[in-house]
């Protein structure tokens, strides 16, 4: 089974954001740093979730275990409800986990999921890197 370790950050409520996505495909590790432009912090988590799904599907990983320290998130995906201002980024992510065998959502403490963090911190460093750089252009 892949585990896969999500975080979404924003630097401000709105502000820059990005996703962080930690993937255990059995010791082979992949990490990624996602900007996602400026954004509240559950949307960003709705991305984060998003942009994991799709990297598994990408993939080909068929039999997924989800880690998040979002308990909206979490909820979300067990009751497959969400506020109807998330309700079309949970729409988006639920239509991505029905092309998995297997989808599995657990929550787990910040501290358990502290590399997500990381690159979801570093996805906001990049972000404001390219509003640099289109500032540059």
């Amino acid at each position: 089974m892949i585990e896969v370790y999500i975080d979404g950050a924003s630097a401000g409520n709105p502000g820059p954001s990005g996703a962080g996505i930690f993937i255990n495909n059995n010791g082979v590790v992949e990490r990624h740093s996602i900007p996602l432009g400026n954004m509240e912090n559950h949307e960003a988590e709705y991305h984060a979730l998003i942009k994991a799904l799709e990297i598994c599907i990408s993939s080909h990983y068929q039999v997924v275990s989800f880690r998040t320290d979002s308990q909206a998130i979490n909820q979300a995906i067990e009751k497959r409800f969400a506020k109807k201002k998330y309700s079309t980024l949970l729409d988006q992510a639920l239509k991505l986990s029905d092309q998995l065998e297997l989808f599995f959502v657990k929550w787990i403490p910040n501290l358990e999921n502290k590399r997500a963090d990381e690159l979801a911190r570093r996805a906001i460093r990049l972000n404001k890197v390219e509003e640099n750089n289109e500032k540059d252009s």
